[in-house]
Order: C-alpha cells, then structure tokens, then sequence
C-alpha cells in the first residue's frame, strides 16, 4: 500500500514529518513491514536525525551551507536561481529514500530519531513524499 504526503517548506531548512508518517503507518493497521519513504525532487531530501534538540538540525542546516555555498562562480547550472545548483548538491550528499522497519504497528525509530524533510531552496515549496509500506 502507498500514500503520498504534501509538506510545504518556508525556505531552506529540516522540517519534521515523523508525526504525519507515523499516523499514515497506524492507520494501515499493519504489523510488520518495511515503510519505503521517498521524496520526489532533487533538491530537497530526507534524512533521520535526533528530535530531541533543535541545535542539531540548525547546526546541520548551517553545515550545508558552508559546504555547498550560493553564488559559486565555479556552478555551470544557474538557469533556476543561485540556490538551485547548491541544492542539487545538498540533496546529492543526503537521501532521496529512507527504509524503516515497522514491527509491532510502529516505526521502530530509535528514542531520539524522527523523520525529516531537509528543505534545500531558498524559496517556500511544495514537495511531494511517497510512502510505501509493504
């Protein structure tokens, strides 16, 4: 079975999904299976994180920036804007899918693991992220 979620980013940044997945994997009332997560762009991603301090993900966010920084002049891809090609690195150096084992009708997250989509434009986006559970 599969289901598509629609997260809407304000910018760059990790936006956490972990509550809308697990409420998607409870509502299949499966009890065991793989939980593929897939995110449909290339510069946006998807990584696993600790959700328990917000410095993680804005160190992480920070990180990302110095190391695939806007207006390189070095970048041959600039037709969509200074923060296109940046991104496409970002996105490149993370994860389009993530697979997580569900057991007992949950993902089996680690205590301080949640789910995030790692938003890597500058501008506010749509972004699509298929689920599929099998």
């Amino acid at each position: 079975m599969h289901h598509t979620l629609e997260i809407r980013t304000r910018g760059k940044g990790l936006y956490p999904c972990t509550r809308e997945i697990a409420a998607w994997v409870a509502s299949t009332k499966t009890e065991s299976g793989l939980l593929t997560v897939f995110i449909q762009h290339t510069s946006a991603s998807l990584v696993i994180q600790e959700n328990a301090d917000p410095d993680v993900t804005l160190d992480l966010a920070d990180f990302f920036e110095r190391l695939a920084p806007e207006d390189d002049p070095r970048y041959r891809h600039t037709t969509e804007g200074s923060d296109d090609m940046p991104a496409h690195i970002r996105a490149a150096l993370t994860q389009t899918s993530l697979s997580i084992p569900v057991i007992g009708g949950r993902m089996a997250l680690g205590t301080w693991q949640g789910i995030y989509l790692f938003e890597h434009r500058s501008g506010p986006q749509r972004r699509s992220v298929v689920l599929h559970l099998r």
